[in-house]
């Protein structure tokens, strides 16, 4: 895949995700917003940038204006790494739990 497909490509998936939100397709400059998603591309990479970006749709920020994503996605990035660190303790914690139960 080409580098310079990457920003279009993650844009299509945000107005995927934002049609399939809201029921209407955003209004947005490709070109323009292309620039900033390159931006985000650079600092967090393609796959990171797309996880991030599909976590942002589950938040409840009301609107999920792109703006706010460029503004974000590192703030986005970390709260997305913490909940999933928090996800995969809780559940060990369960398999020890359960462990200690099975012993008793």
């Amino acid at each position: 895949m080409a580098a310079n497909k990457e920003p279009y490509i993650l844009l299509t998936i945000y107005m995927a995700l934002y049609e399939q939100k809201y029921g209407k397709k955003p209004r947005i400059n490709k070109y323009k917003e292309k620039w900033a998603m390159q931006d985000v591309l650079d600092s967090i990479g393609f796959e990171q940038a797309k996880d991030v970006l599909n976590y942002y749709f589950r938040t409840g920020k009301n609107g999920h204006p792109l703006n706010f994503f460029y503004n974000n996605f590192d703030r986005l990035e970390d709260m997305m790494i913490q909940i999933n660190k928090d996800v995969a303790n809780r559940a060990r914690l369960l398999e020890q739990t359960k462990k200690l139960v099975e012993e008793e």
